[in-house]
């Protein structure tokens, strides 16, 4: 299986309901029906390399403002385990700035970033070869459209590993 990196859509309210209380959050994701939930996506194992693209650096050591992409610092309850780790949150003002700042980014730019020698040698998880930048890209237009649409119903996003 291995460590999906997920995204939550989320209303202001809703954002604040979870963090007054996060095992409502724990019982919303992992529900019988939460594969319906239209605001839940996932990036599937393409987080750190997606990471790397944006940082140039591995999750362990990254420092650079895009990073919160994925793992914003915010913490929604730093007791919960919601399969690695607590879930992370962006402010809907947050995700916009975000948004806009990944929108610019096109494929031919995380093309010129790729270099799996360069990952595997920092541990960028999983474990990556010279056929795996399309399941990069991919996966990375798919955490754009996620941003662009929270983006553009206000809504704030939740991320965890499960």
């Amino acid at each position: 299986m291995g460590m999906i990196a997920n995204l939550l859509r989320v209303t202001t309210t809703e954002l604040e309901t979870y963090l007054q209380d996060s095992s409502l959050l724990e019982e919303r994701i992992y529900d019988e029906n939460a594969t319906e939930d239209q605001n839940l996506n996932d990036v599937d194992k393409a987080w750190d390399g997606i990471i790397f693209l944006l940082t140039g650096q591995n999750i362990q050591n990254a420092d650079h403002p895009l990073v919160q992409v994925l793992f914003s610092g915010q913490l929604i309850d730093e007791e919960q385990d919601l399969g690695y780790g607590p879930g992370h949150y962006l402010t809907s003002d947050q995700v916009k700035d975000i948004s806009e700042q990944i929108s610019k980014i096109t494929t031919e730019d995380l093309k010129n970033k790729y270099n799996s020698k360069t990952m595997n040698g920092l541990d960028v998880y999983p474990i990556w070869d010279e056929d795996s930048f399309d399941y990069l890209d991919e996966n990375f237009k798919l955490l754009q459209q996620i941003y662009a649409e929270a983006a553009n119903n206000d809504q704030a996003i939740i991320t965890f590993l499960n």
